[in-house]
């Protein structure tokens, strides 16, 4: 059973920076995340619509099996912090969530054959949209 990826939008900045990233980590988290970006509509960050989750948003999410709501912030690596809900680009959650927009939803398969799938309630808060450069 295969799912139909959805359409992913990403900052040409954001690119730039992931590609960079992909290519000074090894190992299977950035592998997925190149894959990702392959399925990527690049656009400007003046271009980006508001309610699409771009690196350093901060987003609310439902996990629709378990119906738990959680709002994070999509980080670099160097960012990521559990505590302060900063989720890593490369952790399977944080490739997951990039480039949605409200409305959507992800499915991926969890080690073990389990299925998680997530849905975007609302982006807090976006760095493009909120006139910061990052």
């Amino acid at each position: 059973m295969s799912t139909q990826e959805p359409k992913i939008v990403v900052t040409s900045t954001d690119m730039e920076r992931l590609r960079t990233l992909i290519d000074t980590t090894a190992g299977e988290q950035a592998e997925t995340l190149d894959a990702e970006l392959l399925n990527a509509e690049v656009v400007e960050p003046t271009q980006v619509p508001p309610d699409v989750v771009t690196m350093n948003s901060r987003v609310v999410y439902r996990d629709e099996d378990t119906h738990e709501t959680r709002e994070v912030t999509l980080s670099y690596p160097k960012d990521a912090s559990l505590e302060q809900g900063r989720v890593s680009v490369l952790a399977p959650v944080g490739a997951a969530l990039l480039g949605l927009s409200v409305g959507q939803e992800i499915e991926w398969q969890l080690p073990g054959g389990k299925h998680k799938r997530l849905r975007i309630l609302s982006v807090t808060y976006q760095p493009q949209a909120a006139g910061h450069s990052h």
